[in-house]
């Protein structure tokens, strides 16, 4: 039983350290308080939607306060995204399904949560949809963000045509 726990743990451990197919660049960071916790700003371009950036934020726990409030390994799940346009559009192979595709994943704990953007395309109202959530292993999380781009009347390319 101790192997098949020490290899599940190296399975989450390195599923928890990967990143998704978009990285981030941090952008900013403001400090919230006196003990060292901060809100971290991200920039993440979606790799399959050149055009397009998001920028989530997240709270980051300082060493001070995972002392006093122990919970060692893991920041809260309180996110938000907003996403605009910033070049030209042009879509990529954009999985079209009503789950749609995780464009970014960071973890947020030493193995059981994870920060995940998911986009999702909305052909009835022709928007992109970019979720913001907390994946946890055992508990979901009921916090989320999103934000949208409209694609009416833009000049959009759709490399592989535009779904019909």
């Amino acid at each position: 039983m101790s192997r098949l726990r020490n290899l599940l743990l190296a399975a989450f451990s390195f599923a928890a350290l990967s990143t998704g197919a978009a990285s981030a660049e941090v952008v900013g960071k403001v400090g919230v308080d006196w003990i060292g916790n901060d809100i971290i700003v991200e920039a993440v371009s979606d790799p399959d939607v050149k055009g397009v950036t998001c920028h989530v934020t997240y709270f980051d726990r300082s060493l001070i306060d995972r002392f006093k409030n122990g919970n060692w390994f893991e920041d809260p799940s309180n996110n938000s995204i907003a996403c605009r346009q910033t070049g030209p559009i042009e879509i990529g192979n954009v999985d079209l399904s009503k789950d749609g595709s995780e464009v970014f994943r960071q973890g947020m704990s030493l193995i059981w949560k994870t920060l995940v953007v998911n986009r999702i395309y909305d052909k009835t109202n022709d928007t992109l949809i970019y979720l913001a959530h907390s994946r946890e292993l055992t508990d979901g999380s009921a916090k989320m963000s999103i934000s949208t781009i409209p694609l009416y009347g833009q000049s959009v390319v759709w490399k592989n045509g535009k779904p019909q």
